[in-house]
């Protein structure tokens, strides 16, 4: 599976793939709240 995982790295990093990233961390943080920490200082 290593192999195989290293592999399909290579590939991908060679053809200089892209994440599309459907919102932004700010947006991430208010539709995602849930799942952030608020912090008390």
């Amino acid at each position: 599976v290593k192999k195989e995982v290293a592999a399909w790295q290579g590939s991908r990093n060679n053809k200089n793939a892209k994440v599309n990233w459907r919102f932004t961390t700010e947006d991430a943080r208010v539709k995602l709240s849930r799942l952030y920490p608020t912090l008390d200082i």
